[in-house]
């Protein structure tokens, strides 16, 4: 049987939660169902450091946020680890972490396609102010895939 690969973008946040959650109900025990968890973070600048008290500062913060990049891919590992104690094989859960190329809606809508997804399972907060002044994320990603499933859990 032909495997179908479903793509989770991952954010670390408690609705990121309820969409594992829901991958979990809907597809573990499935052999045919290959999942990847997918997660795009800002790098951290590369900067030219000289021997000063404000460059050193800059160096503390910029070894705090490749700190923090590292936390987080811990945490996706977690994410994976909750896959694989929910009934997902080993050989069936993947994640990929790296930086963000372009924006994240379109990072999701190029890895979509280039992989060969056949479900994507976003999350929405239907709470943030910012829908206001901008689209969001899973709005440009439903618009822009035509022949791919994406499913939003709420």
């Amino acid at each position: 049987m032909a495997s179908r690969k479903v793509l989770v973008p991952y954010n670390f946040t408690d609705y990121d939660g309820k969409a594992l959650d829901f991958v979990i109900q809907r597809f573990a025990g499935d052999e045919s169902m290959e999942i990847t968890l997918f997660n795009a973070y800002v790098p951290v600048p590369e900067i030219e450091l000289r021997n000063s008290p404000i460059m050193e500062k800059i160096s503390q913060n910029l070894a705090f946020l490749q700190h923090k990049i590292h936390a987080q891919e811990a945490e996706i590992k977690k994410a994976i680890q909750k896959l694989l104690q929910n009934g997902f094989s080993k050989d069936r859960v993947h994640y990929i972490f790296k930086a963000i190329k372009k924006d994240v809606a379109q990072d999701i809508i190029d890895l979509a396609v280039d992989g060969g997804f056949d479900v994507v399972i976003l999350n929405r907060n239907p709470a943030k102010i910012t829908r206001f002044f901008t689209r969001s994320v899973s709005n440009i990603v439903i618009n822009t895939l035509k022949e791919i499933e994406v499913d939003v859990v709420t």
